[in-house]
This record gives C-alpha cells, sequence and structure tokens, in this order.
C-alpha cells in the first residue's frame, strides 16, 4: 500500500519568527477535546497528526489519541508513533552499527540495496563508555582512568568511528564527554524541532533513563536498542494509548532536603501505586518552585517506579534553562512562540491549565524527609532518622529484599586487615567499603554537587576524615559540573577526603566499581560480612555495584560523603557523631551541612552559560587520542573474524526473502526457573568478566590474559561472549540450581552445569527451550542484550506473572514469545519444577492477547495469555524479529 497525503494539512498554519516564516500544524484547531488533554499526549498527537498517511500512521490513530479521555479507560487502544528522533549509548551503540552492517550484508545477500539500511530519523549517540573505577584516590585518577579505558576499548571507538562516516544523520559524541542523559539534557534536547514545519522534540532512546529529559518537557522515554533500530530506519512505534497519572507537588521542601530526598519519596508513593505502562505527568504550583535539575532528577528515576515516562511540561523556567546552558536566545524565542501557540507551554500556578488525568495523586513537599534506599532496590526508602534501626533489622529478617537472615550469633561478627598504608582496621557489619557520587542524574544536579561540596568544606575544616581504605569516587554527568565546583573552590575539600574526579561517563552505579584491596574482599567474605556501597546512583540491585557490597544504598551526594566519613551506615545521625574535632569535640552531621539558601547563594554564582559554552563549543571534536583514530572507510564492514570486540551477528543467518510459518513449541525443556522482580542485570551481562565465566574461557582459549578480559559492556558488539554472558549474575537464584549463580540442571541428565553449557548441549541435541519466570520480569535497565542473550541461547518462549514493559517489547523485537499466566497461577500453583518437557501449539491466524494452551508432558495443562499486545507485536513475531521485518521491508 502506498503512503498518501496527509489528511491533515487543513490544519497547517504558518508563523513568523525571529523574520523567517515556519509551518506548524494547529491541534487547537481540534477543539475542546484538545484543551482537556495532558500536556504529554498533545505531543504524541502532534506526532500522528504531522506524520499522518494512512499507512504507517492511520486517520484512526490521530482520532484515537484526540480521544485519549474516552479511550484511556480501555486496556487496548492501539497507536502508532513516530518520535522526532533517537538516542543511543555507547553501550547499546555499538550493537546498533553492528546489526546495521549485519543487515547491510544481508540485504545484500537477498538482491537488495545495502545502503537502503541508513537512519532516517535523527539518531545521536554518546560514547559515555562506561569507564572502570581501576583508580580511585589518586591525583590523576581521572586521566588514568580515562587513558585505561581508551587502552582497553580503542577497536570499539574505531568501529563507532567507522559508523559515523558510514551512516548518514547520525551523530556521535566521543568519549570523555558525559553521561549520555546529561548529554542530552544539557546540549542535544532541542525541544522544539525547526526545519521547514516545526514541531515538539521528543525522543526515544536506548537507555531506561532517557526519561530524565522529561524534566526540560521533552516526551521521551527508554526502548530496547532493537526498537531504536526499527525507529531510526523510520518505522513508527507500535504502542498502547497510556493512562496519565496527574501528580500534583504542592508546598515547599524544607531547607534541609535535597532532590534526591524528593525523588526517592516519590520512587516509594508510585511503586506502591502502581503506574507500570502509565505515563505520569507533574503539576500544581509546587512544580513552579523546582528547578530543571530537580525536574530531571525526578524523571530519571522513571524505570524505579516503573512509569513510562514522568513529565513536566515546558514553562518560564526551562526558558530560563535553557538561557543557562547556553541556548541560543533567538532560539528560545522560537521554542517559546511555537509552544504558546500550540497550547504547549505551562503555567504551574494557573488551575485553569490542568488538564484531564486518568487519576490524581497529590504529594505535600514540606513532608519529605532526608532519605536513603535500600539495600536492595531503589523503592525501599529509608528516612535516614531509622536507617540504623532498619539496617539491623534487615541484618536478621529473613533473606529477602529487605533481610539477610542471620542468626544472633553471626551478628557480632567482625574481622581485621592490613591495608596498603602499614595500619591494621577492623570492619564489621554496615561497615562502608564503596562511597561513590556517581554519573546519574545526581552528579547532573547542582544543588546536590555543590551542597556536597559545601559539606566537605566544612568537614574538612572540622577536622573530619575518611577511613584510607574505603574506595570513594567521584564521577560527574558532564564535564561542566567540573568547571562550577572547580570554580566555587570545593574540589580541594573533596579531594582531602578521596573524592578525586575518576572520569566522565557510567561507573559505579553500573557495576564498573573496579577491584577493592584483596586484604579487604578475603576479610569480608571469611567473617560472612554484609558491608556496605552507598552512592549517589539509581540502581542497587543485589551483586550489582560490587560482588562483596551485599548492601548497597542509594542517597544524596551529600549523604554519600556522610557515610564515609561514618565509615558505617550502622549510625544513627542525630545521636552519634561522625568524628572528632582536635580538641576531642564532638562534630554531627548537623554541623556540618549546608542549607538549600546557602547552596542556591553558590549555585546562582557559579552555574552560569559560559561554562556551557566552554565545555560543549568543542564536545564534537572529541580528544586528541580520538581525533587519532585510524578508521576504514567505506558503507560495508569489513569483519575481522579473529576480533574478540566486533564480530558480525548470527541473526540474519538463513534468512530468507518470504516469510516463514508461524512454528508451535514441541517438547521444550526449561532453561530456568526463576521467581519474582529477575532484573535485566540478571539477564544481561554486565560488569567484569568473572574468571571461572563461560566468557572467560571462551577468552583464554583465543590467548588473553585476565586483565583483558575487559567487561561485558565493553564487548557487546561480539554475541559469542555476550551469550556466554547471558544469566551470569552471581546472584541469579534457579530454582533449577542447588545454589546462587549462573548454574542450572540439564534434562534430563540431571547434570548441573553453567547455563549456557546447558543451552549449547541442549542445542546439539535439538531440543527448544522455555524460561518460567515470576511477577515483574525484565525490570532495570532497557538491555537489547536482555532479550538477545537468550534467543542466541535457543529460548522461544518465557512464561512470566508479569513482564517490564520494555523487556517485553524487546522479546518480541527478538522473535520470542512472551506469555503471560493467568492470574492467580504460577510456576509453584501448578507444581512445576523445571524438569518436565512442554509444548505449545501456536496456531496460524493468532491474534493478539489470545490464550494458548500449555501441555506438560507430566499430564498437567495450563492456559496462558500471549503478550503480543499489538498487531505490530504479531507481525515482528511472524517475521522472526524486528530487524528481519525491516530487511524484508526493505527488499
Amino acid at each position: 500500500m502506498a503512503a498518501t497525503s496527509n489528511p491533515y494539512e487543513r490544519l497547517l498554519r504558518t508563523i513568523d519568527i525571529n523574520g523567517k516564516t515556519y509551518k506548524y500544524y494547529d491541534l487547537a484547531a481540534l477543539g475542546a477535546k484538545y484543551d482537556r488533554l495532558p500536556f504529554s499526549i498533545r505531543v504524541l498527537l502532534e506526532s500522528c497528526v504531522r506524520n499522518c498517511d494512512n499507512f504507517q500512521v492511520l486517520e484512526k490513530d490521530v482520532q484515537n489519541v484526540l480521544d485519549w479521555e474516552r479511550n484511556q479507560a480501555q486496556d487496548a487502544v492501539e497507536i502508532a508513533f513516530k518520535p522526532a528522533r533517537v538516542i543511543l549509548q555507547d553501550l547499546t551503540g555499538v550493537p546498533a552499527v553492528v546489526d546495521f552492517a549485519a543487515m547491510r550484508d544481508a540485504v545484500r545477500t537477498l538482491g537488495g540495496d545495502p545502503q537502503k539500511i541508513n537512519p532516517i530519523c535523527p539518531a545521536d549517540l554518546v560514547i559515555d563508555h562506561s569507564v572502570q573505577v581501576d583508580f580511585a584516590r589518586t591525583p590523576d585518577a581521572l586521566n588514568k582512568n580515562q587513558e585505561l579505558e581508551f587502552e582497553r576499548n580503542k577497536e570499539r571507538f574505531q568501529f563507532l568511528k567507522w559508523g559515523a562516516q558510514a551512516f548518514d544523520n547520525m551523530l556521535i559524541v566521543p568519549p570523555g564527554s558525559g553521561i549520555v542523559h546529561q548529554v542530552n539534557l544539557e546540549y542535544l534536547a532541542r525541544v522544539v524541532f525547526s526545519g521547514d514545519t516545526l514541531y515538539p522534540d521528543s525522543v526515544v532512546g536506548t537507555d531506561s533513563h532517557t526519561t530524565m529529559i522529561n524534566g526540560l518537557g521533552v516526551v521521551g522515554w527508554g526502548v530496547g536498542g532493537i526498537e531504536a533500530e526499527a525507529v531510526m530506519l523510520g518505522q513508527a512505534i507500535s504502542m498502547l494509548l497510556p493512562k496519565v497519572v496527574g501528580y500534583r507537588l504542592v508546598g515547599e521542601l524544607n531547607p534541609l532536603a535535597t532532590s534526591t530526598d524528593l525523588v526517592l519519596t516519590i520512587t516509594k508513593h508510585l511503586r506502591s501505586l502502581g503506574v507500570v505502562g502509565k505515563f505520569v505527568e507533574f503539576f500544581g504550583p509546587g512544580v513552579a518552585a523546582l528547578s530543571i535539575a530537580d525536574r530531571a532528577t525526578v524523571a530519571n528515576m522513571c524505570p524505579e517506579f516503573g512509569a513510562t515516562l514522568a513529565h513536566f511540561p515546558v514553562d518560564r523556567r526551562s526558558l530560563a534553562y535553557l538561557a543557562q546552558t547556553n541556548r541560543d536566545t533567538s532560539r528560545i524565542k522560537l521554542i517559546e512562540e511555537y509552544l504558546r501557540v500550540t497550547k504547549q507551554f505551562r503555567d504551574y500556578n494557573d488551575p485553569e491549565q490542568d488538564p484531564v488525568f486518568s487519576e490524581v495523586v497529590e504529594l505535600d513537599l514540606s513532608t519529605v524527609v532526608t532519605s536513603v534506599s535500600g539495600p536492595k532496590r531503589p523503592q525501599d526508602r529509608v528516612s535516614v532518622s531509622v536507617m540504623k534501626k532498619d539496617f539491623q533489622e534487615c541484618l536478621t529478617n529473613k533473606v529477602g529484599f529487605k533481610g539477610y537472615g542471620l542468626s544472633p550469633a553471626q551478628l557480632s561478627a567482625s574481622g581485621n586487615f592490613t591495608f596498603s598504608d602499614g595500619s591494621t582496621y577492623t570492619i564489621t557489619h554496615g561497615s562502608v567499603i564503596i562511597a561513590a557520587i556517581t554519573s546519574c542524574t545526581n552528579t547532573s544536579n547542582p544543588s546536590v554537587m555543590l551542597g556536597a561540596g559545601l559539606l566537605a568544606k566544612k568537614a574538612v575544616a572540622n577536622g573530619l576524615k575518611v577511613l584510607p581504605y574505603i574506595k570513594t569516587s567521584l564521577s560527574p554527568g558532564s564535564g561542566v559540573v567540573t568547571y562550577y565546583l572547580r570554580e566555587s573552590g570545593v574540589i580541594p575539600y573533596l579531594e582531602k577526603l578521596g573524592f578525586d574526579i575518576v572520569g566522565y561517563g557510567c561507573m559505579t552505579c553500573i557495576g564498573n566499581s573496579g577491584p577493592i584491596d584483596d586484604n579487604i574482599a578475603n576479610t569480608i567474605e571469611k567473617n560472612e560480612l554484609v558491608c556496605c556501597g552507598v552512592l549517589s546512583g539509581n540502581r542497587n540491585f543485589e551483586g550489582r555495584i560490587h560482588p562483596n557490597t551485599r548492601a548497597n544504598y542509594l542517597a544524596s551526594p551529600l549523604l554519600v560523603i556522610a557515610y564515609a566519613l561514618a565509615g558505617t551506615v550502622d549510625i544513627d545521625f542525630e545521636t552519634q557523631p561522625l568524628g572528632k574535632r582536635a580538641d576531642g569535640s564532638p562534630v554531627f552531621l548537623r554541623d556540618i551541612w549546608p542549607t538549600r539558601a546557602e547552596i542556591q547563594e553558590v549555585e546562582n554564582q557559579f552555574v552560569i552559560p559560559g561554562m556551557f559554552k566552554e565545555v560543549y563549543g568543542k564536545i564534537e571534536q572529541g580528544s586528541p587520542s580520538w581525533q587519532a583514530l585510524d578508521v576504514p572507510q567505506g558503507k560495508l564492514y569489513g569483519w575481522d573474524p579473529n576480533s574478540t570486540y566486533i564480530k558480525k551477528p548470527p541473526f540474519f543467518d538463513g534468512m530468507t526473502r518470504d516469510l516463514p510459518p508461524i512454528r508451535s513449541i514441541r517438547q521444550a525443556r526449561c532453561l530456568l526457573l526463576l521467581g519474582d522482580s529477575v532484573t535485566t542485570d540478571h539477564i544481561s551481562p554486565a560488569g567484569s568478566i568473572a574468571r571461572n565465566s563461560p566468557a572467560a574461557r571462551f577468552l583464554a582459549a583465543r590467548g588473553l590474559t585476565p586483565r583483558e578480559f575487559n567487561s561485558y559492556g565493553s564487548r557487546r558488539g561480539n554475541d559469542a561472549i555476550m551469550s556466554r554472558g547471558t544469566f551470569a549474575n552471581i546472584r541469579l537464584v534457579n530454582k533449577m540450581s542447588p545454589t546462587a549463580g549462573p548454574r542450572t540442571t540439564h534434562h534430563p541428565s540431571g547434570d548441573v552445569m553453567d547455563i549456557f553449557d546447558a543451552a549449547d548441549r541442549y542445542a546439539s541435541e535439538n531440543v527448544p527451550l522455555i524460561a518460567i519466570v515470576g511477577k515483574d520480569y525484565g525490570s532495570g535497565s532497557s538491555r537489547d542484550w536482555a532479550a538477545k542473550g537468550p534467543y542466541l541461547l535457543g529460548i522461544r518462549a518465557v512464561i512470566a506473572e508479569s513482564f517490564e514493559r520494555i523487556h517485553r517489547s524487546n522479546l518480541v523485537g527478538m522473535g520470542i514469545m512472551p506469555l503471560q499466566f493467568l492470574p492467580g497461577v504460577n510456576a509453584e500453583t501448578l507444581g512445576l519444577t523445571g524438569a518436565e518437557q512442554y509444548s505449545v501449539q501456536v496456531p496460524d491466524n493468532l491474534s493478539p492477547g489470545d490464550l494458548l494452551t500449555v501441555e506438560v508432558d507430566t499430564g498437567k495443562s495450563f492456559q496462558v495469555k500471549v503478550r503480543f499486545d499489538t498487531e505490530v507485536d504479531l507481525t515482528y513475531f511472524k517475521n522472526g524479529g524486528i530487524l528481519n521485518y525491516m530487511i524484508r521491508k526493505m527488499l
């Protein structure tokens, strides 16, 4: 079917701004329904109107969005959405470019034009290259870490630089520039696109924290790398029309509360409400008082409370932020005039502008108290005032998200070790081993970063120190942070406490905390201690931060320093001092904690547009090392069969031009039987490659030494490594294994082995595989390898009690069937052990949401719901995945 002209051209108007005439679609002409729409839904509507061709985007899509107030109450109203752009981080950007290069080869093999595989939608790729904190408390930590990363990842960087010249419409921000979400906020965000036609900026990104951009009024959310690649090729996203929760903010934060405290409070609140698959939109007078950095901090935590996005429509503060970050004044004028004329500009103090919401909840900002979250999940907020009591209860609670199951006799455990300075130290349960102000939203928020600097200054003035064995680090979200910390004079005090700047990019929060002293690690393991990491990141899932920090707490940068000074989380800051002055008098946290007014005074003085101009004016040039990289030219990549970093993936091997028939699943074995809240951290490889793992054995067989193994993140362009690392998390609890870790039982032999080895054995036996899991399967980061890895292991279907939104989409994108137990039914109620064989008859006329019967060789059977939520989902599955569909479409 050929595309037709846009039936909504009647809405086209012109507007003169800065002496130039632009076209725009006058959505307000659609009538009163438009005025009642949430501001986030107005962006979806504009995209549908502008892109309506009755081919990919139908008039029905426009009408369904316009009728949001009525349709949102239904569960399955499908719409098509074309985002304005895509943003990639290199961890998913490398696989995307690998896939594009392989798709070009496949198109050529099938007789088509390989250059048709080329981004249509603008793609911004930020190489934040996940620096590992090998060097921390050294004056030259930043340069040493970055030099080591460039040495480790040279081949990967060369490949991306090749991609920049091979593919059009792709902007690459070189390494060493900052974390992807922060660069997006400070530099890449357009807010309004301004070609011949004006339209709102909107973005999907391959990092789940793409949602941070909603703090600036740009609608954006995380998708899997697979789906992002399809969007880059011009494919609309098929999605269900979301409910929109209105989150009303009133009052003001108390002078001692931080944006981190606010976001941890909101995270716990929204997670308890249940907002998975929904939009959250903030309104009310309390929003007007929040800075864009504060709003971005809230929006960034979307994946942790489960919403698709958390939106703050553009207002005057948004425009002031654009000016502060050195955006052109004429551009800011264009943004304001366009948004005003299309009724997309917000006044939070005007209740007449409040739209209709699916439901409304409220938070009084004055009730927010100083908080942390942990020890294993970001939604488990704990008021600092009860932190000591809560931690002690966690030690003896039964094993779970808030428990370690220690006996009374184990509570007094401790251990001594000799550190590199020659001194002997004692550690106990609660001892802080890692304290990281790490590259997530918190390290891009001037209020908490300058607050941390002022707290450090007061701590040093009072004679406080951090124990030398605690691994402290500071990894800012962008170079601008270093600039204003330096100009405000707080860096020397941060460094005196061990918080040297170690790099720019994802670090401790992603598991790249680097090694700790062997003596500490051995002492922890020998005495079975529950030692701690405290970080200003977003995620603290078990096993993510470091193998030896069993408890990990999310905290503001100020509290990261406070707990580092205390040396333990087992402390009541109200009654117990952080340390003593030279005269022996106690120093309490309240003595060194800066007020919000103090912080704002410094922020107003030192966070200025000139800093952003200086940092971002040369950002696309990259470092001398980047500029010196010699890369091959050409539109087709010359694959090196000996490379352990970049490998042509097997996704398109044996692909035909014609659509294959739907295949049923017959006599499949269960590879894994998992419980609730299995995250993409459990599924997708991340962090260091363990020396006893299948991936390590693969690399060792190719002559590499352990110091050359690097991380899974750096090797995401090699499917042989990534498939071997799938489900390789040391904390994975597989009910088919006698111990925690990446092991399973092969059937019918009964042999216990590594998960990859079992999958490989099943493949040699031509046995298809399934996985059976619990609730919230695939929560956490939007990792495409969490779907690609299981696909390469031979998993044909995942049967879950419920799926996280992005991960379900990724499974569909790889041609894996997401099947959902019916309410009240799970593996336990059915008595499934994983030793059985499973068959699923899949009819040729399969429809979204159909019920299918799973037959078990024990004679049992049960029904599951097919989680193909849309016809597009089903089309992708029939093609064997979204990329296969795009290739056939190109042909």
